[in-house]
């Protein structure tokens, strides 16, 4: 069963401006629509108090945005890179042997050794740029075309807590704003309707961490991941009271938004106030277009099979995907899926069985990012959807005990597709056993600079001031990897 109790981020305070009437109706009303100050506030145009614009707003990019979405699919738990799409020839000849830069200060675990485990998967090259990709992804592997596979990266951590941290928000360290908050600050909401930023984890558990890796952090709190589900009820605690309708809902919420609103004219130094009338606003907006959203009936069957929901391996995750693409279909800036929950074999976290870990993980995932892909390719959206794949590190090509493979942050895969990204072509290399990062040493920051530039935002200009000092998703790192982009 999803875990209704999952924890949510505690939400600080929103420190947006005062406006005058005249402001909150044009922003209020281009960022919830109709609805919003009409339905919920009930005041006929009568509203004297100064409330706080739409944080959620939409906002000009720095420059050109090749990318309007972005959909980022976090294989949690740390997949093996060298097993899947960084093929290792050396492997098979050092198989059983040691290797030269095998060092055991990186190594996560005590029971990992230096002698080389060749992968136990074939590799073959795939489109016309002739990729390698391993057997287990054979429905990924007819995308190669579209996909810049960066082979490259490393991180600070071999410890999952603090790299799955890193990999959402720059940092090791839990608090700090994660991407999606980041993006949606710089960019706000193209919906009026819908959260910017949405978050989907894995039946099995969420991350290492929960809701500390959607976080909006020092950032306002209407830039936080909101958690959506692909069946039942999308957002947990949205529906209505039992027994009661729309329209009751409606009358309730617009008595409490005029006591709010009365309130707020007496102590305009209150912006809290200001956040929970559009947070009420918002809520009833969800309450009437998320169970839309969710509704993949509405699909055709040749579109759900084509995101494998018709094979029980892979329905669960399909839906996820069919679902992120519907969301930003309707406007959703940020979608976050998670593949892999809890910790070990339920996640990406190979120990203690590699093969038995990735036979169950890849086809849960091969058929749905695929589909993904294919499918925002011929509704024209693919060129305006930014879709990142990777884990918070890779796994050694060592073997710990006899048939696992440890963490690995020094050299592990992330790819891109979509959104401006060149596709049909790898970027960086590790070393010849796949241990460590060697040719064009991708950063996070540097990830998640190039990310923000797809976006038309420039990491060094997107800033808040916090602390006495300009934070930045990229802190003061990170590099735009210019050779990826169209």
């Amino acid at each position: 069963m999803y875990p209704d109790s999952f924890p949510i981020a505690d939400q600080p305070t929103i420190h947006d401006r005062f406006v005058n009437r005249r402001r909150l109706l044009q922003t209020a009303g281009a960022g919830f629509g109709g609805l919003a100050l009409q339905h919920l506030l009930g005041q006929e145009g009568k509203l004297r108090a100064a409330t706080a614009g739409n944080p959620l707003a939409a906002k000009p990019p720095h420059f050109a945005a090749r990318a309007k979405s972005v959909i980022f699919i976090f294989a949690y738990g740390g997949p093996s890179h060298v097993d899947m799409l960084d093929y290792k020839p050396a492997l098979e000849k050092w198989h059983g042997k040691s290797i030269p830069v095998f060092n055991k200060e990186d190594a996560f675990n005590t029971t990992t050794k230096d002698t080389a485990m060749k992968s136990p998967y074939k590799f073959r090259r795939h489109g016309e740029s002739g990729i390698a990709v391993s057997e287990l992804l054979p429905h990924i592997s007819t995308c190669v075309d579209q996909m810049c596979v960066i082979n490259s990266m490393h991180c600070e951590s071999n410890n999952h807590a603090p790299a799955t941290f890193q990999m959402n928000t720059g940092f090791t360290l839990s608090g700090r704003p994660s991407m999606g908050s980041w993006v949606t600050y710089g960019l706000g909401s193209q919906s009026d309707s819908l959260p910017a930023f949405v978050v989907m984890w894995d039946h099995r558990g969420g991350p290492v961490g929960g809701a500390q890796n959607w976080t909006s952090g020092f950032l306002p709190a209407a830039y936080q991941g909101t958690p959506f589900r692909s069946q039942g009820e999308p957002i947990i605690d949205l529906r209505l009271p039992a027994g009661q309708t729309a329209e009751q809902q409606k009358k309730r919420l617009a008595r409490l938004a005029r006591l709010n609103a009365r309130h707020l004219e007496k102590n305009p130094a209150e912006a809290s106030l200001s956040a929970r009338i559009q947070s009420y606003e918002l809520a009833y907006r969800m309450q009437m277009s998320a169970p839309e959203a969710v509704d993949l009936d509405q699909e055709t069957a040749e579109t759900q099979t084509l995101y494998g929901l018709d094979r029980p391996i892979s329905s669960y995750f399909g839906r996820q995907c069919l679902l992120a693409r519907r969301l930003v279909e309707r406007g959703v800036r940020f979608v976050q899926i998670y593949s892999g929950g809890a910790d070990q074999q339920l996640s990406w976290d190979a120990h203690s069985n590699l093969r038995a870990n990735l036979e169950q993980h890849c086809p849960e995932i091969d058929q749905p990012v695929a589909g993904l892909i294919k499918d925002l390719e011929r509704r024209g959206l693919l060129d305006e959807t930014l879709i990142v794949w990777g884990g918070e590190f890779g796994r050694m090509p060592t073997n710990q005990g006899t048939i696992g493979r440890d963490h690995n942050p020094r050299g592990f895969t992330t790819f891109l597709a979509g959104g401006g990204v060149r596709g049909g072509m790898t970027y960086g290399a590790t070393d010849e056993f796949g241990y460590a990062a060697e040719q064009n040493p991708v950063s996070v920051h540097d990830l998640h600079a190039t990310c923000l530039r797809l976006l038309g935002m420039d990491h060094e200009q997107l800033t808040y001031h916090h602390r006495s000092r300009e934070m930045r998703l990229t802190d003061v790192a990170g590099k735009v990897l210019d050779d990826v982009l169209v």
